[in-house]
């Protein structure tokens, strides 16, 4: 039986144990502290989290209808197929992790945490895929993209 392989982009592969003496352990040993010491000299993750934040907030004022989701989520799929049902080509922005995602609370008013796949319509929140449903079959989705300039019919 096979056994899934947790993978974040975030952190490297775990290696596996090594079965070696104790010069080959001692290799290893500063292998790992001069990839720490690497780790260390890039530019700080507040100012590369600030860089995506920023990105993510001229996505959301420039483009009539942005989903933000996590990279292979089955539910940003379903998002994006029931707006391009509708005739919208929304713009997708993927995060790679929660922390991430953190960042487009920093778009919203409030402040709060998102719930992704989020939908951003016009520049303002929408909801999440349940949310984006509950407007669609109450028939208020379309005349909202409508107004947002998502739709031309």
């Amino acid at each position: 039986m096979y056994q899934a392989i947790p993978y974040s982009a975030g952190r490297p592969w775990p290696r596996p144990a090594p079965a070696m003496g104790v010069e080959a352990a001692a290799a290893v040993a500063e292998e790992e502290r001069l990839l720490a010491a690497a780790q260390q000299q890039q530019p700080s993750a507040g100012a590369e989290a600030a860089a995506r934040g920023e990105e993510v907030r001229r996505a959301v004022a420039e483009c009539p209808v942005l989903v933000v989701g996590k990279r292979g989520c089955c539910l940003s799929h379903v998002v994006k197929r029931l707006l391009q049902g509708l005739g919208v080509n929304p713009a997708v922005h993927e995060v790679a992790d929660g922390a991430e995602a953190k960042l487009i609370a920093g778009v919203v008013d409030g402040g709060g945490d998102v719930a992704l796949p989020a939908v951003f319509v016009g520049g303002r929140l929408l909801g999440g895929l349940d949310r984006l449903m509950a407007v669609h079959i109450s028939g208020d989705l379309v005349p909202i993209l409508k107004d947002a300039g998502a739709l031309w019919l």
